[in-house]
């Protein structure tokens, strides 16, 4: 039990929490994402005789421009994803987490559908995002709940 009034207990965890998930939830997506990255191997064509070979590698999918377009926003929506999910759990509602990435589901399908070569890397940064996002507000509320 603590001698603060309650608006100023959930103030000053409940802000930081949402701040911490809106912060983290991007550098930690993109470390889970680069160590998960399995580079396409080099497209090696022979030409001549045998002792001068020439090799052509081929660039990673990611280094084009329209596939690094397809998921525009992505940063911007995994902010709002990752608030609203920390949020939801802060407020004792984890009905609402669902609704969160049903929304997100919902909205990035078309463009998922359309370009399958980025499906793993959003499922592997969405997973992580809301891994991230429920631990500051597990605890958040775990703080919560034994301050008030």
């Amino acid at each position: 039990m603590s001698t603060w009034p309650d608006w100023i207990v959930v103030a000053v965890v409940v802000i930081p929490a949402l701040l911490a998930s809106a912060a983290l939830g991007s550098p930690v997506a993109s470390l889970v994402l680069r160590s998960a990255h399995v580079p396409e191997p080099p497209v090696v064509e022979v030409t001549g005789d045998s002792r001068s070979p020439v090799v052509r590698r081929r660039e990673p999918a990611d280094a084009d421009p329209a596939v690094r377009e397809v998921l525009r926003g992505g940063m911007w929506i995994g902010i709002l994803e990752r608030v609203g999910l920390t949020a939801a759990i802060l407020a004792g509602r984890f009905e609402l987490a669902a609704v969160v990435v049903a929304i997100k589901a919902l909205g990035r399908y078309p463009e998922i559908r359309e370009n399958p070569a980025v499906s793993e890397r959003f499922i592997i940064g969405t997973l992580t995002s809301l891994l991230v996002a429920a631990a500051c507000g597990a605890v958040g509320l775990a703080l919560l709940r034994t301050l008030l």
